[in-house]
């Protein structure tokens, strides 16, 4: 009864914040890993660029150059999983110690605020941020899994066997580069839920400006239009 008299305290708008925030990451992934023909994404437009990267190694002599980038993009993998994994510790943390919030919690609010709703909200914060890291993980494996395809490449562009080795190691450059920008949403939708800490309608509105942010970068921003330029 203890648990379902806690539970009662989320009111009905807590619930339909968080069921905004769930929807709106996945839509925003749809929406960006889909998107139609007319208006692609950076993830897609970058999708194409790698596919034309791979064309290219395989006549670059040496491709020095290639392991450098590869070996670059599995550095920024690492050090994003280490950081969610760090950020997931410290909301555990906060979880097991939530007296910092009840002073904030005072201030905003007269009603007491039963420790377990805390940890309901830091919970959805560490959902977040453990899909991210999951991501970031499977991602640098993947980049791995293309290194070994890159170095199975024949040195010879003339090879049967070069350019569709070359194509598989794009795609699965590509698989981890989606994987990398799954785990960054990830993030960036966990700082919004930190936003439920202050009350339904912040989680909202968080909600709201990262769908912005996010759309806005893959949609509506300078790295795009470099990109949609003709380089015939």
């Amino acid at each position: 009864m203890r648990l379902i008299d806690h539970l009662s305290l989320l009111a009905p708008l807590d619930l339909c914040a968080v069921g905004l925030i769930v929807v709106a990451w996945f839509a925003i992934g749809w929406l960006i890993e889909h998107p139609g023909a007319k208006r692609p994404s950076v993830t897609m437009l970058m999708s194409e660029e790698r596919r034309a990267w791979m064309k290219v190694f395989v006549t670059r002599d040496p491709r020095i150059f290639d392991s450098q980038i590869l070996a670059s993009l599995r550095q920024g993998t690492a050090f994003f999983a280490s950081t969610c994994l760090l950020a997931v510790g410290g909301v555990l943390a906060l979880a097991g110690n939530t007296e910092p919030l009840s002073g904030l919690a005072a201030e905003v609010t007269e009603m007491p605020v039963p420790v377990l709703v805390f940890q309901l909200k830091l919970g959805l914060v560490a959902l977040f941020l453990t899909n991210a890291f999951l991501k970031f993980v499977w991602a640098n494996r993947v980049f791995g899994y293309c290194a070994v395809l890159m170095a199975a490449v024949p040195n010879d562009p003339d090879d049967p066997a070069a350019h569709p080795r070359a194509a598989q190691a794009a795609e699965l450059n590509i698989r981890a580069a989606i994987n990398f920008n799954r785990g960054l949403r990830g993030m960036y939708f966990a700082m919004g839920a930190l936003a439920w800490l202050l009350g339904s309608v912040a989680l909202i509105i968080a909600t709201l400006i990262v769908l912005w942010v996010l759309w806005s970068r893959e949609f509506a921003s300078l790295p795009r239009s470099i990109l949609l330029k003709d380089t015939t």
